[in-house]
């Protein structure tokens, strides 16, 4: 089983990965505490999962104005640097890399997390979507549009989020431009009504990622830096594709080969959209060619179809969410080819180390 295409190692800018088994970036809401830091709990669930080949953190705030889910563990704050930084150790200790995925929900928030004040979006388009609030799920409102000095304030947040992730200890830094979050909703024409650079023309729209990347490069070499994008995120989110979503997306993509960036993750998409002529459903074999790095897959694959894909050329690591939720080895049961466990929705979000660090590992069964 060794011969299997997930367990070849790979190269990402300097970095040598184990093999191709990526841990998947995963909300888990469980830094339930006054500064939203990692606690023991995330030690202990990241040390576990150490046998995949990166690490990809859960979504992690880059400011307060980034919040838009309860106890989810930031990367501003003092307090979450010392916690990530136990994290990252025990990570390698273990033999590990780790990445930190940098988060700005934008629209996706609540007032609530702004103590009454309405959450920032490239346009005041209610996403009619759901919040996670300290008081349960609650309705989006309308946000209110940034100003373009706010725009690039945030693209500096974003840098100090990247210097924060240094002192943390993280191998490199994933830029979380994906699933309907901010930087995403300004790619997005049903999201972002803009009359500004950052609005309008394909060109405008995708600008704040590229001077994202330039501003964090400074502290992050190009090929510490990934980016995750879900080009044919439909009808989630209240993100509305249309005839110029799959060649924004294109634009970006190649662009991006003017960079040398460790990896671009993309998602195959969340639901069916085969009667969508302007979407694509096979996301990795359209942008394979586009593409001259390091392409990451993931959404569905399990490992028949992740070594399949890998073999095919499409691309060059899967990344797995929920089969690491529930199997912390799975790189090890892959080369064992063993039993993987079923995963517990009903844990996903909720305090405590039930469905997060108590699943077994294989030598435990």
């Amino acid at each position: 089983m060794s011969k299997q295409a997930l367990l070849q190692p790979t190269k990402i800018g300097d970095l040598e990965l184990k093999n191709r088994v990526i841990m998947a970036p995963l909300t888990r809401n469980r830094a339930d505490n006054e500064h939203n830091a990692p606690t023991d709990l995330h030690v202990e669930y990241y040390k576990q999962r150490a046998s995949a080949g990166l690490i990809i953190s859960e979504g992690s705030q880059i400011s307060y104005q980034a919040r838009g889910y309860i106890n989810t563990a930031g990367i501003h704050r003092p307090e979450q640097i010392e916690g990530w930084k136990k994290v990252t150790e025990a990570v390698h200790r273990e033999g590990g890399k780790m990445f930190v995925q940098l988060w700005h929900v934008g629209r996706i928030s609540h007032p609530d997390f702004h103590n009454g004040e309405k959450p920032v979006a490239p346009s005041a388009i209610n996403p009619n979507a759901k919040s996670f609030t300290p008081e349960g799920f609650k309705d989006t409102v309308e946000p209110r549009a940034m100003t373009t000095e706010e725009v690039r304030l945030t693209i500096q947040d974003f840098k100090k989020a990247a210097k924060n992730a240094v002192d943390a200890g993280f191998d490199g830094v994933e830029i979380h431009s994906s699933n309907g979050y901010l930087l995403h909703q300004f790619f997005n024409k049903s999201s972002n009504h803009r009359t500004d650079e950052y609005g309008g023309s394909i060109k405008n729209r995708a600008r704040i990622l590229f001077e994202v990347i330039d501003a964090i490069k400074v502290f992050y070499p190009e090929n510490r830096i990934g980016l995750r994008l879900n080009p044919s995120l439909h009808g989630i989110f209240g993100m509305e594709a249309d005839e110029e979503t799959i060649p924004t997306f294109e634009y970006i993509v190649k662009q991006l080969n003017n960079y040398k960036l460790a990896y671009i993750h993309l998602s195959e998409p969340f639901n069916d959209v085969s009667d969508k002529d302007f979407l694509v459903a096979n996301i990795a074999e359209h942008f394979r060619p586009l593409y001259n790095g390091n392409l990451m897959i993931n959404a569905g694959f399990n490992q028949e179809k992740g070594n399949q894909i890998i073999e095919d050329g499409k691309a060059d690591m899967v990344a797995f969410g929920k089969l690491f939720i529930s199997n912390p080895d799975l790189a090890i049961r892959f080369e064992k080819n063993a039993e993987l466990q079923d995963w517990d929705e009903d844990t996903f979000y909720t305090p405590g180390k039930k469905g997060y660090t108590d699943y077994p590992m294989l030598e435990e069964n």
